[in-house]
């Protein structure tokens, strides 16, 4: 990349993948796309980056490997998690792979650029700032199914039977919060 900002998209979403690129362009940022984590070891051997934006479901893939990854491959990476499925396990397993902030989706690409511009960047001593609001039992029930998920890759059966759930029902509550496989 010959400009001083990079970036390295990784989406699945080749929508949104095009229109982030874009709207990172025109802030002067050298941009390249990734769907896998595959395809992000082949990047970065042919580019340097100073910023990564990370979905956290990638083709069946966990973003997260994707960030352990890119902070092994170079430390001084600053990566934003970008997701639909928020939670604060997620959150936390992010943030001690490496990310330095966490966004949900939707987000716009000037929220993105705040969040690579915090101050002290520092992603082993990175804030998590958690609301006061108490959990419901509903979404305390959705962190731990996400957790559960995101530990067997996204691997729905093994996934309940450690929940020791029917396959059938976990797959409506994953429709439900609007996951399909």
């Amino acid at each position: 990349m010959k400009n001083c900002k990079s970036i390295l998209i990784v989406e699945d979403d080749e929508d949104l993948s095009m229109t982030m690129k874009r709207s990172f362009e025109r802030y002067n940022y050298g941009v390249a796309c990734a769907k896998s984590l595959k395809e992000v070891e082949e990047i970065v051997k042919k580019s340097n980056f100073t910023n990564a934006v990370i979905d956290l479901k990638i083709n069946g893939e966990s973003g997260l490997e994707v960030i352990k990854f890119l902070n092994n491959f170079d430390k001084k990476i600053k990566i934003v998690m970008l997701t639909g499925y928020a939670s604060i396990t997620t959150t936390i397993m992010a943030i001690k792979s490496g990310a330095c902030y966490y966004l949900a989706k939707p987000a716009n690409v000037e929220m993105i650029i705040d969040a690579f511009d915090k101050e002290n960047f520092d992603s082993k001593n990175a804030e998590i700032k958690i609301s006061n609001k108490v959990t419901s039992l509903k979404n305390l029930e959705w962190e731990h199914i996400h957790k559960v998920l995101v530990d067997n890759k996204f691997n729905i059966s093994k996934t309940a039977k450690i929940l020791n759930m029917h396959r059938r029902t976990l797959s409506r509550k994953l429709q439900k919060r609007g996951i399909s496989f």
